[in-house]
């Protein structure tokens, strides 16, 4: 007798497959995931010293329309297999925001977009996510005691898309896939996917981004250093 998480997952799966869409990669949380985030919710950041550039997060599709969203963590299609975020937005702070813009003009020449799926982060978010991952996977997580690019609205996590299709592109790994395959020198995958991974990883870097070192789609911005690690949500950003 299969289980009712087991049919859940199924049913998941084929209504998304029928979309077109990708399902993501999924571990099981070492705590119940609400119980996490009422623990997040209640804790602080950690106190950082030092000099910081005021913050100003800057909303992605207001800039342009044409940078399409697929933000997962406002979803239950994500690693935890629940909805973290309330809101599906994508925010960086202004500098960050306009040298992703630039990335994306330069792409449309070539038949792509950008698709984002996640930008700014809350601290809490962060917190959640380590502590629901298992060790052996703690290096795609963010430690919460330093804080992660994302909580600093330097990191995003993006892909492309075909513009002819609408469609976002394969890729050697899929999104948050916590193996080898999300490398971003894994040598896997076909010709295609490779050549498209380091086609965005190319045009990322010429506008002041870098790659991480164990996930193709997770680019910091160069000023990440000199932003605040941030604590807010959603709900509270651009009224």
């Amino acid at each position: 007798m299969k289980s009712p998480l087991y049919r859940l997952f199924c049913l998941l799966f084929l209504v998304q497959f029928s979309l077109g869409q990708e399902v993501s990669f999924r571990i099981t949380p070492l705590r119940p995931v609400e119980e996490l985030r009422a623990e997040a919710v209640r804790a602080q950041p950690p106190q950082e010293h030092g000099k910081f550039r005021q913050p100003d997060l800057v909303e992605l599709v207001k800039l342009d329309p044409t940078i399409k969203l697929d933000i997962r963590y406002a979803t239950s299609n994500n690693f935890l297999g629940v909805p973290v975020y309330t809101q599906a937005r994508a925010f960086l702070q202004r500098p960050a925001a306009e040298a992703l813009l630039r990335a994306h003009h330069q792409l449309r020449a070539l038949g792509y977009g950008l698709i984002i799926h996640d930008g700014y982060r809350p601290w809490y978010v962060t917190k959640m996510f380590w502590d629901a991952t298992p060790d052996d996977k703690k290096i795609f997580v963010a430690n919460p005691a330093t804080g992660s690019r994302h909580n600093r609205g330097c990191a995003v996590d993006l892909s492309l898309y075909d513009l002819a299709t609408g469609k976002e592109v394969k890729m050697p790994s899929g999104y948050d896939e916590m193996t080898e395959r999300a490398y971003p020198n894994y040598a896997g995958g076909t010709a295609d996917e490779r050549a498209r991974r380091a086609l965005l990883r190319q045009v990322m870097e010429k506008q002041g981004f870098k790659v991480y070192a164990t996930e193709w789609w997770h680019f910091d911005y160069k000023d990440w250093q000199h932003y605040p690690i941030l604590n807010v949500k959603f709900e509270d950003l651009g009224k």
